[in-house]
Formats: structure tokens, sequence, C-alpha cells
């Protein structure tokens, strides 16, 4: 007997930046009814479904709100606004401000604070409150900026923009991020590429099951309620270094935890049958943390079975399970800069020491744990840097293997930063970026970490437990540019490294990252 065909879905009417709109009520999110129904692709799914990102806020009725954990059902007949619907005039201001700031580099947390920060601006709230600013800034990630870039694009909002060569700046972001990057005020508003915006109407979606498997389905929520896909977790176990300091009488020892890089934009492709698939790259190269091809064979795959268009996303979960780690490290040296590192086995690492510190024996080892990479920033030679400052009981400027310059100290609770990069190109970015670094070193060696049983499971799966400083927790930077001469370097590599050294040194050298100490 055929079964009986299912009932229609229920349809929910909204009002969506001003237009009446039906949305199909499948038990979802108003994120999946914003993206997957409305294509409103400048609402960003970096976290979905633990809404601790930020990144798919909204104002409904006025109010901010989180999308991902916001049933559609609830707000059936009430006003929603994305960065899409504001005034004209106040979007420009916004993408004009962050532009000039510096304030946005790969644009995809940068939507849903232009909707919370436009709303709190028009309750009133004074210029000069950035305590107001720095807690409305606690909904949401941003891990290129460092924060600081964002409050002066509140501070600047509505100044003319001044003269500046974008072609220019977008080289300069192109350098510091690894990968082709733009520049502009409209990449504020999330138009910046990004795999899973481009993707062609009627796509499939596959998303990754517990046993690994591909699940396909009509959307990213029915695929993964297909998939069975069970929400992340926070574990209460502190991170702890997975290795032993090799034996010496040291003059300085160093231990480092399992860390997550936290790029928003998790991994993402799509494919036409018999076509390439889409980089999961977009503006700006997550530091060197995100490979951008590694899904594209099974989008192509998938593609050809089901002879229509596949996106292939990861969840938050899933970059943090198989996503590749700065590999651990545990060393001693001593202050004529030898000594030995350990080092989870990893590609290339022990060239990335070398470069920096010829006086290191590396040996490296297996551990149980996520996957390792030398890619993402400056891993491995930062953490000599580190471990010679310490032996040496002073920092000493830092040249990077691209040949970045940086300096840097802790005085009267601020980082301060001196950096060479040679032609700056556009000061704006290279300035930022290199408050970007310092916030992400000051992370690295004061809160950061991931829990990591001794089985090699990751425990820490949401984004709030990855330990990344928010604008409140985050000292003031000063950056000094030396307009050096020659061609135009990677500086912000060096700046973390030298941060990262400075900060560790001014709090003693405690011997295991995270320290768990503030400047």
């Amino acid at each position: 007997m055929p079964a009986s065909p299912s009932p229609p879905p229920d349809e929910v009417q909204l009002v969506v930046d001003g237009v009446q709109v039906v949305v199909a009520d499948r038990g979802g999110s108003l994120l999946g009814a914003l993206r997957d129904q409305l294509g409103i692709t400048s609402v960003k799914d970096g976290c979905s479904p633990q809404g601790q990102c930020g990144c798919c806020t909204v104002l409904v009725d006025g109010a901010p709100r989180v999308s991902c954990v916001t049933p559609v059902r609830r707000v059936a007949g009430r006003s929603i606004s994305t960065v899409d619907g504001l005034d004209a005039g106040v979007r420009a201001d916004w993408s004009s401000a962050l532009c000039a700031s510096g304030g946005s580099q790969c644009g995809f947390c940068t939507p849903g604070i232009v909707v919370r920060l436009s709303a709190l601006r028009a309750k009133g709230t004074a210029v000069t409150d950035h305590g107001a600013v720095e807690r409305a800034l606690q909904a949401h990630l941003c891990r290129c900026t460092g924060w600081q870039t964002i409050i002066e694009a509140w501070d600047g909002l509505g100044a003319a923009p001044t003269e500046r060569d974008l072609d220019a700046a977008s080289q300069r972001a192109t350098i510091e991020g690894g990968a082709p990057q733009l520049v502009a005020p409209a990449v504020a508003e999330g138009r910046g590429g990004f795999a899973d915006d481009t993707a062609p109407d009627g796509c499939l979606v596959a998303v990754r099951a517990a046993d690994g498997a591909w699940v396909v389905g009509e959307s990213v929520e029915e695929a993964r309620s297909l998939a069975g896909k069970v929400q992340g977790r926070r574990t209460t176990v502190d991170p702890a270094p997975p290795l032993a300091v090799p034996e010496g009488a040291w003059d300085a020892t160093l231990r480092t935890s399992w860390v997550e890089p936290g790029y928003l934009e998790t991994d993402a492709t799509w494919c036409e049958p018999g076509g390439e698939p889409a980089s999961s790259l977009a503006n700006g190269g997550a530091f060197g943390a995100k490979d951008g091809g590694h899904l594209g064979p099974v989008a192509r795959e998938l593609a050809d079975r089901h002879g229509r268009p596949v996106r292939v996303i990861w969840s938050r979960e899933d970059v943090v399970r198989l996503g590749p780690k700065r590999p651990p490290v545990a060393g001693g040296a001593l202050a004529d800069g030898t000594g030995r590192l350990v080092v989870v086995r990893t590609p290339g690492i022990a060239d990335a020491v070398a470069r920096v510190a010829p006086g290191l024996v590396v040996e490296e080892v297996d551990a149980p744990g996520p996957p390792t990479s030398a890619h993402p920033r400056a891993a491995g030679w930062a953490e000599a840097v580190v471990l010679l400052a310490g032996s040496r009981g002073s920092t000493v400027p830092v040249v990077g293997p691209d040949g970045g310059r940086a300096e840097a100290a802790i005085v009267d609770g601020r980082i301060q930063v001196r950096v060479a990069a040679g032609d700056p190109l556009d000061p704006v970015v290279l300035r930022s970026y290199a408050i970007g670094a310092a916030h992400m070193a000051y992370g690295w060696v004061t809160s950061e970490g991931l829990a990591v049983d001794g089985d090699g499971t990751v425990h820490d799966l949401t984004i709030r437990s990855f330990g990344i400083p928010r604008a409140v927790d985050t000292p003031p930077i000063d950056v000094e540019i030396d307009p050096s001469a020659g061609p135009p370097v990677n500086g912000s590599d060096a700046v973390f490294a030298a941060v990262a050294a400075a900060i560790w040194l001014h709090q003693g050298c405690p011997p295991d990252l995270p320290t768990r100490g503030a400047l």
C-alpha cells in the first residue's frame, strides 16, 4: 500500500527587511529560513546551532537576536531586519567606518556585529561609552581584528573617509592573511565571496554524520536532522599539555596545549555535476589554519552521483575534531640558544623551527589528538621564539621567516608593538593585522586551549570553550609601523611571536600554556 503523502509544512508569515514573506516551518530556525529559503547570505552560520558566535545576529522588532537558536515559528508575524535591511545610510556609514579603521578583515563576523551595534547606537548610547560597546560584543566572536579596530569604527561612525588606495590595501591584506583578500566597505556587509554564499540555487546539502558518512538533504537543517547531529559540548576539564619536557638543566622550559584556530567560516564548498569544486578559502586564508580543497572531492562525487549541485559543509564540531591544529610542543633551552624541542609529529615543523632557532634540536613524536599542521600562524617557530626569550630572560626583535620584523613590550597593562614589513602599502591594514596578531598571541599565552583526553578525543566543541579573549578581556594594543625600505612582506606573524614572548616574560615564564594569567 503506498505511503500517504506528508502534509504540507506549516507556513509562517514574516516581514524581512521591509518585505512581507512566507516561509515554510519545518521545525527549523530563523537562520535556516533566511539563508536556505530566502537566500539572504549576509546572515552567516559560524556555529549553528550553538548560538555563541553572533554571526547570525538579526533584529527582531528592533532587538538583536541570534537567529540560529530562534525557532522560525516563534517570530511569526514579526519584523526581521538583517544588515541588508538597515537604512541605506546607516549601513553605508558602518561599512565605511569598519573599512577605515581596519575593523573588518575577512568580513564574516561583521554583518552580525553591525546589526547589534547599530541597534545600540539607535538606543542613544554615547559614543564615548566603550564599556557598553564591549558588553554588546560579548555576544560575538571575531578572530581577525582583536576587537580594538571595531571599537574604533564605533568612534568614527559617520566620519568622511580618507583617501586610500584599496588595491594596495588588498595587496597588504593578502600578504598578511596568506590568501587572496579584498579590502572594501562591502566586505563589512559579508560580501567577501564565501564558499557557501556563492552556491547556486537548487543545491542539495551534504553534512557529515557521526560515523563519517555524508548525509544529503534539501537544506542544511534537513541534512543535519537526517545525520542525527548532536549539539556540541563544553567539558569542565582544563586543557593540559600532552608532552613532557625533555630532561636537562634548562634555563627555561615551555609546554603548550592543543588550541583551536577558531576561524569563523566553517569549511564549505559546492560543485556542479561534472564541474570543479569551489575553494573553501574565501576572503582570507584563516591564517593558514584552513585547507582550501579537502572537501572538494566529496562535493564532486556527490554532485555526479545525484545529478544536482551539492553544497558540502562542516559543522563547528567537525572543524574542532577534524581541522588542523598547531602542534603542541614541550621544550627546554639554555641562555646560549641551544636546547631541545619535542613536538607532535607534523610535516614541515622541524624546518619552521630551524629557520629561527637553529640551536634547538627538534624531536618529533606521535601523540593522540586532532590533526596538526605547520601552516597555522607562526606554528613551531613562534614557540621557539618564546622559549628562547625565556632562556635569555629578555626579548629581542623577532624576524620572521618572510623577513617581517617586530618588537613588543608590556607597559602599564598595554601591549606595545613596533613592526617593520617592508613597504606598508596601506598602514590601516598593516596596523589592523598587527592588532589582530597581538590579540591572538595574548589568547594563546593566557587563555586558549582544548581539553583532549588520553585517547585523543576533543571534548571542547563549542565556540565559547576555546578560551578566545573577548573585547572586555583584551588589553589596549599600541602599534607603531616602521616604514622600512624594501618589498612588502608579512609582518603580523612576527608580531604574534614577539607579543607572545613579551607576555610570557611579563608573567614570569610559567612553564605551561595557557597560563590563566592576565597582564
